[in-house]
């Protein structure tokens, strides 16, 4: 889906790691919550409280789940897990363009 309709954006930017990570949170009128935002080429670890789906719309990363030892490669138009209550980590080798989901 390219376009959202009916939603309502939370003006403020969400900022992380000195600006190199930014996004916005988008509410629906269910109450979903999805974020669109940018990050920077860079490594990051992020803790997650709810399930999130993460979806690649532009750039290449390469993540890894908490309690995994794998790096698995992302790129435009991949989408990828991460539950609850845990982390993940992230090298970001292009600016990424990214919609995160949170689901329940």
């Amino acid at each position: 889906m390219s376009e959202f309709k009916n939603v309502t954006v939370t003006r403020e930017a969400n900022v992380y790691f000195d600006g190199n990570v930014t996004s916005r949170a988008v509410t629906f009128a269910d109450g979903t919550i999805k974020t669109l935002g940018i990050m920077m080429p860079g490594e990051y670890t992020f803790g997650t409280a709810k399930p999130e789906l993460m979806e690649i719309l532009a750039g290449e990363l390469t993540y890894r789940l908490a309690d995994t030892t794998d790096w698995l490669s992302i790129k435009a138009g991949d989408a990828f897990n991460v539950p609850g209550e845990s982390s993940f980590d992230l090298k970001v080798t292009s600016l990424v363009d990214y919609c995160c989901a949170y689901l329940d």
